[in-house]
C-alpha cells in the first residue's frame, strides 16, 4: 500500500523524506492488522514482522532516535508519527480527524506518554518508574503504547544502562521515541543509538517560519523574518521573539554586552545584573507552577487538617515536601542554565556576524538589526580574536554543563573575551 500521508503530517512539508519515512513506517505498523484500523487486529502481533511483510525490511521498528537542531520539531514528528499509529481511520494513518489523533495531539491519549525531564538530567529512577514501566503495559484503548521520551541527550549513563533491556526486548505492541539535538557520543547513549532507527529533522525554512508567526501570532512580516532569523529558525524562541517583549529586551542587552567588552569592568556587571535578571525571570515564570504543585501535595497528604489521629497520620510527610522542594530546586536550575545557554547562542550569532564580515563572506546574517555592531567587532577585532570570542562563548556553554557556578562561568568568559579584544 502507498505512503499516503495524512493531514498530520502536514507540519512536515519542509521535511519530505522525514514525511515519506515516517507515513511509510506507520503504514508498515497497520499493515501487521491487515490494514484494518487500530484495536481490530491479532495483538500479538510484531511490528518488525510487520515491515518486513511490506518488503522494506525494518520500515518499522520499536525504538526510534529522533534528533534535530534545537526547535527543528522533533517534538512535532514525534507526535505525528504517534498519531498515525493511533490513527483509526482505515484508509490514511494520521487522517487527524479522528478521536484517537486529536486525542494524540492534544497529549491527552491513554496510551501515549510523554516524558521531559524536570531537573537537570533523566535519573535511573524516572527511567525504572515511568518509562519502563508503562513500556511493559499493553496498550488499552489503541493499538500502540507509545512514550516519548524528550531531551534524550539528558539521559544519565545510569538511566541509558536501565533502557537497554526494554530497547533490546520491548513488548510487542510498544513503540519508544527518544527525541534528542545530537546523536555525539558525548550527549547521547552509543549503546542506545545502535539499538534505534535515526530520524534526522532539519531546521525550518525561514519561509515556513515566517508563514507561521503571521498567520498564528499575528506579527509583522519584517519582524517574523527578523525572529525567524535571529532564533536561528527555531520555530518556539521565534513565537516568544514576536509575542513576549521581556525576550526581546533580553536578546537586545544580551548583544549589546559585546560593546561593553573593552570598558574596564562594565561589562562584569553588566553581565552579573543579566544574569540576576535571568534568575528572576524564571523565578516569576514558574513561582505560582510551583507553588500550586506544593500545595497539591500537601492537600493530598492531608496537611492542615485537625482531629483526633492526624498528626500520627502526617508522619513521615514533611519527608514528602522536602523532596519536592528539593525537586523544584533542580527545575530552577535548569531552567536558568537553559534560558542563560539560549543568551550565550545569541552572543554567538553576533560574533558569527562579525567574523564573517571581516572574511567578506555574503551570507545571510544572524542578527540584521545589529549589523552595525557587528560591523563595528570586525574592524576593531582581528578575525583570530573573532574566532577566540567564539571559542570563548562555546567553553562558557561548556562550563554552565558541567555545575561550575553559573556567575562564575560567565566572569570568565568576559575575561577569555576581554583577551581577545586585546584588552588587558
Amino acid at each position: 500500500m502507498p505512503a499516503d500521508s495524512g493531514p498530520v503530517f502536514a507540519a512536515l512539508a519542509d521535511a519530505p523524506r522525514v514525511r515519506d519515512l515516517v507515513s511509510a513506517a506507520a503504514w508498515a505498523a497497520r499493515s501487521q492488522v491487515g490494514g484494518v484500523p487500530p484495536g481490530r487486529g491479532a495483538p500479538g502481533a510484531s511490528i518488525v514482522d510487520a515491515g518486513r511483510s511490506m518488503g522494506t525490511d525494518a520500515a518499522m521498528t520499536h525504538s526510534w532516535l529522533i534528533t534535530g537542531a534545537p526547535g527543528s520539531g522533533r517534538t512535532e514528528v514525534a507526535r505525528a508519527f504517534a498519531a498515525a499509529l493511533e490513527c483509526t481511520d482505515p484508509q490514511r494513518p494520521g487522517c487527524g480527524q479522528c478521536a484517537a489523533c486529536q486525542a494524540v495531539l492534544a497529549r491527552a491519549h491513554t496510551d501515549v506518554v510523554e516524558i521531559a525531564p524536570e531537573g537537570l538530567s533523566i535519573s535511573v529512577e524516572t527511567v525504572r518508574e515511568e518509562i519502563v514501566g508503562r513500556a511493559e503495559t499493553l496498550p488499552t484503548v489503541g493499538s500502540w503504547r507509545v512514550v516519548i521520551v524528550h531531551d534524550a541527550d539528558r539521559l544519565s549513563p545510569a538511566a541509558a544502562d536501565a533502557l537497554l533491556k526494554t530497547v533490546e526486548e520491548p513488548a510487542p505492541r510498544t513503540v519508544l521515541f527518544f527525541c534528542a539535538p545530537s546523536t555525539d557520543p558525548e550527549d547521547f547513549s552509543v549503546t542506545l543509538r545502535s539499538r534505534c532507527r535515526h530520524i534526522y529533522v532539519p531546521p525550518p525554512s525561514v519561509d515556513r517560519i515566517v508563514r507561521i508567526l503571521t498567520s498564528e501570532e499575528g506579527a509583522s512580516e519584517p519582524d517574523a523574518r527578523l525572529a525567524a532569523l535571529a532564533s536561528l529558525r527555531h520555530i518556539g524562541r521565534a513565537r516568544r521573539l514576536v509575542t513576549r517583549p521581556e525576550m526581546q529586551r533580553r536578546r537586545a542587552r544580551v548583544l549589546r554586552l559585546a560593546e561593553l567588552i573593552g570598558h574596564g569592568d562594565v561589562a562584569f556587571r553588566e553581565a552579573g545584573q543579566l544574569f540576576q535578571a535571568i534568575k528572576s525571570e524564571t523565578a516569576d515564570d514558574f513561582a505560582d507552577a510551583d507553588a500550586e504543585e506544593k500545595a497539591v501535595l500537601e492537600r493530598s497528604l492531608g496537611m492542615g487538617g485537625r482531629g483526633k489521629g492526624v498528626q500520627k497520620s502526617l508522619r513521615g510527610s514533611a519527608g514528602a515536601v522536602r523532596d519536592l522542594e528539593k525537586q523544584q530546586k533542580r527545575r530552577k536550575t535548569r531552567r536558568e542554565r537553559d534560558l542563560l545557554d539560549l543568551s550565550l547562542v545569541d552572543l554567538t550569532g553576533l560574533y558569527r556576524d562579525a567574523f564573517l564580515l571581516s572574511c567578506g563572506a555574503r551570507l545571510a546574517p544572524t542578527h540584521p538589526d545589529f549589523q552595525g555592531l557587528a560591523q563595528e567587532l570586525a574592524t576593531s577585532v582581528s578575525p583570530q580574536g573573532l574566532v577566540a570570542c567564539l571559542d570563548a562563548i562555546a567553553l562558557c556553554r561548556r562550563h554552565i554543563t558541567q555545575n561550575v557556578g553559573l556567575s562564575i562561568a560567565v566572569d570568565g568568559m568576559i575575561g577569555r573575551l576581554r583577551l581577545a579584544y586585546g584588552v588587558r
